[in-house]
């Protein structure tokens, strides 16, 4: 399966949580193709980090970007048992190659009220999408960076489960420090010596459901 993180806005935490589906994957026995389609090279320095902590990152790093990435990765899908591409912030070149060649497309909001007026701009963007398509790609929305406890989370959710181009997830993904601190030092969330069990239970969720189509409930 090729899965590609996808945003036209940064500091929804798009890279983290690409860098930790890789790691996720791994740790499921999975042989993984990390792609960073990112100008910004987040997931690159963040493998660079991860090769010096634990000596061996898990899975295949390459840098791709521009229109060459959907050939790029066709040639590569056999090779692996899945593939996950990060791609930068805004509406590239490459982020529309990472849409045409992957399976599903993972698209964070944050519960902003400006992060929310991006989804006409996303929607137009996968529309085009796939209207070139030979088979549909499977779009999905969730809230990442989510506060805590907040109203902003439900009115965020209720908002993205009304467009049919794309389908809502009920698994937000927090804004806690444990996903950050570990990353800082390459590792994936529940690597660390003393994991945030919210925070894994949070990406576990979201992550089954993606790959498996489990319906685990997340900790709040």
């Amino acid at each position: 399966m090729v899965i590609s993180f996808n945003s036209i806005k940064g500091g929804v935490g798009k890279s983290t949580l690409a860098v930790n589906f890789a790691a996720w994957l791994v740790k499921e026995g999975h042989d993984v193709l990390l792609v960073d389609g990112d100008e910004q090279e987040t997931s690159s320095d963040f493998t660079a980090y991860r090769e010096q902590t634990r000596g061996d990152t898990g899975y295949t790093l390459v840098n791709m970007t521009g229109a060459n990435l959907r050939k790029q990765v066709e040639s590569m899908r056999s090779k692996y048992d899945h593939i996950v591409i990060d791609t930068g912030g805004r509406d590239t070149t490459s982020q529309r190659a990472a849409l045409s060649v992957a399976d599903v497309a993972m698209i964070p909001f944050a519960p902003r009220s400006f992060d929310l007026w991006t989804i006409t701009k996303v929607i137009e963007v996968i529309d085009e999408i796939q209207s070139i398509r030979d088979k549909p790609l499977k779009a999905y929305t969730f809230l990442s960076r989510a506060d805590i406890k907040s109203a902003d989370n439900r009115e965020v959710a209720q908002a993205l489960a009304t467009y049919p181009a794309i389908q809502y997830l009920p698994y937000p993904i927090c804004n806690r420090k444990a996903f950050s601190n570990a990353a800082g030092v390459g590792l994936a969330v529940f690597e660390t010596e003393q994991p945030d069990l919210k925070a894994v239970a949070e990406i576990n969720a979201l992550f089954n459901n993606v790959l498996h189509g489990h319906n685990t409930p997340a900790t709040a």
